[in-house]
């Protein structure tokens, strides 16, 4: 058997261009293989940029050593770190331009790949786009782009994008439209992986395909290939269900070691990014973090867990570790990681088991830096404390002054009814937590300096079905109850009702009502009487795969029945499964029964 040689880089050619034919002889279609030189064993064995110059100084080469011998002093270049500006200004080694005056005197006998790595690496090297030398190369690229392979044509897509020269823009545009009709024939998912990370210079139809190759090919992706996708989809905003679900699962099957920290943290946002939901999978990552997270950085910590919290996903034992890990190295977070772990505890509801140790540990920073953020996440923040129980009423009473709620009426009019919201829990909380510290005009400076907006979503199907079994509950009467309460308190009461010792529902319109803005009537509850507050949850009002509440409902609950009212919760999952008006009826009345007798017995 006759042992094939090769040239270091000339081992990844496997087909020349048609273009080349006008230059070979008919026989010359297979070329044979070139015979190995001493330039080429002094190139495969150097191990600085210098001695690869110097090869070629004593023993030259035809053009397509030449191509060889470049890329391979770029890559010593990189892996050396050397600075390729040194070689690019008038003052170039006459040996590398000798070597660029070969490839280019002789640039239509370069073989295909190794002309399109050389385009590559004269875009490394920095050499200008006025330099002769980069528009031969890119000429006989242009020339030649319809005769590549695909994965050529790929290189140079994901090589050349977002390069501002004039013929670069060309190439990188032909070689998209040559992807875009030949995409069927891309057979590997490196290479589909690599064209997806450069989607925002990609059309919306070739995105498309990609992705449909990707859906094809996804049981061959590596775990990291899985990642740059994934990370690719959310960079773009791209929510293509059926490629995450697929990518997903073959996730699931890597092993252990493939699940590198790296991965879980990028995954974690893409994830976030997408709001993708894939319990099996987020279940996994965690097990696999849990053992390194006195491993994480605090950039890892936060940035894992605000993940997490924009999924609404809370693994309990995963969050535990995190409030250690912050107990532990407090001293390397910055305010701002803090303010985001806070937030990110605060959305899941999420109370530490040791949390006197780790809000030990917060306060010192809260009363040193609280009042040094942006009005914005100085809100977020507080409110934060409020829904985990720990805003002390120095935090809250600066942002009830009218320099500050008039900070808050920037931007869009949902951010400014979200923050108005928020401005009102911290004045119930104040009111209703901390009432020896609260300000009697705060609730209604707010209301003034920041009105409400309209709401314009229509009624769920089970704020209206519950509205309608209230209604039959008071036998019709509109004065007997009241749907869809804004109250003082920033929050939104489905129904409300009033209920006398015999648990029947009497008028209460002309009643004092001071959770409304107007005060209601002039009456007071007659004793033994009691206000009940129905409160509907929704889907979005949990965590993901729970039954608990997030942070913010919790807080609601919190503050409705410090204002005493006797809660009803009407959750989803419970009210879909009653089939009948009688059903409907009869459950709301079971609910409210109980919770007065569990409020007697209090």
């Amino acid at each position: 058997m006759v042992e094939l040689q090769r040239t270091q880089y000339c081992a990844l050619v496997s087909t020349r261009s048609f273009c080349e034919g006008r230059l070979m002889a008919k026989d010359d279609a297979f070329p044979s293989v070139p015979t190995r030189t001493q330039l080429d064993e002094m190139v495969e064995k150097a191990t600085a940029p210098e001695e690869i110059l110097r090869a070629w100084e004593q023993h030259g080469g035809n053009a397509n050593q030449a191509a060889s011998t470049l890329l391979a002093w770029t890559k010593l270049m990189q892996r050396t770190q050397s600075k390729f500006h040194q070689n690019t200004s008038s003052g170039m080694d006459p040996r590398l331009r000798d070597i660029m005056d070969t490839i280019t005197d002789h640039t239509p006998t370069v073989w295909n790949s190794t002309l399109v790595s050389v385009l590559r690496a004269l875009w490394v090297i920095g050499v200008p786009n006025n330099d002769p030398v980069l528009g031969s190369i890119q000429t006989e690229v242009m020339w030649r782009i319809r005769r590549l392979n695909y994965k050529q044509v790929a290189f140079l897509a994901e090589w050349g994008t977002g390069r501002k020269g004039q013929q670069d823009v060309a190439i990188v545009n032909a070689a998209l439209k040559q992807l875009e009709l030949r995409w069927t024939e891309i057979s590997d998912a490196k290479t589909v992986s690599a064209l997806i990370s450069k989607g925002q210079y990609m059309s919306p139809t070739l995105m498309d395909r990609l992705e449909d190759k990707a859906l094809e090919l996804a049981e061959s992706f590596s775990a990291e290939g899985i990642c740059k996708v994934c990370v690719s989809l959310a960079t773009m905003g791209r929510r293509s269900v059926p490629l995450l679900r697929a990518l997903s699962y073959h996730l699931l099957q890597r092993p252990s070691s493939e699940f590198t920290t790296s991965l879980i943290l990028h995954m974690g946002f893409a994830y976030g990014k997408l709001s993708f939901h894939q319990s099996q999978v987020f279940q996994r990552m965690a097990s696999e973090l849990m053992p390194r997270v006195s491993e994480l950085t605090s950039s890892d910590v936060t940035r894992f867990a605000k993940s997490l919290g924009f999924l609404k996903w809370l693994h309990i034992p995963l969050f535990e570790a995190f409030a250690e890990h912050y107990v532990a190295h407090s001293k390397k977070y910055s305010i701002l990681q803090l303010c985001n772990l806070l937030m990110t505890f605060a959305r899941l509801g999420f109370q530490p088991s040791k949390g006197e140790k780790f809000f030990d540990k917060v306060h010192p920073v809260m009363e040193d830096s609280l009042s040094g953020l942006e009005p914005f996440l100085k809100t977020d923040v507080a409110w934060s404390l409020c829904v985990l129980q720990q805003a002390r009423p120095h935090y809250l009473t600066p942002l009830m002054q009218q320099e500050h709620i008039a900070k808050l009426s920037e931007g869009s009019p949902a951010r400014v009814e979200n923050y108005r919201l928020k401005l009102l829990h911290l004045a119930a909380t104040l009111h209703l937590e901390h009432p020896e510290s609260s300000e009697p005009a705060a609730t209604s400076s707010i209301m003034n300096a920041l009105p409400a907006t309209a709401s314009t979503s229509s009624l769920s199907p089970l704020q209206s079905s519950l509205r309608e079994a209230l209604h039959t509950f008071v036998g019709g009467r509109k004065e007997m109850h009241r749907t869809g309460v804004s109250t003082v308190y920033g929050w939104t009461i489905e129904g409300e009702v009033v209920i006398d010792c015999d648990i029947k529902p009497i008028e209460l319109s002309k009643m004092k009502a001071p959770h409304l803005l107007s005060g209601g009537g002039q009456q007071t509850l007659p004793e033994g009487s009691r206000r009940i507050a129905f409160l509907t949850w929704e889907f979005p009002n949990f965590g993901s795969k729970s039954k608990d509440l997030l942070g913010r409902f919790s807080m609601m609950k919190r503050h409705l029945q410090l204002a005493g009212f006797i809660t009803v919760d009407v959750p989803y999952y419970e009210w879909l499964e009653l089939k009948t008006d009688h059903q409907k009826l009869a459950y709301l009345k079971d609910k409210m029964w109980k919770a007065v007798a569990e409020d007697m017995a209090k």
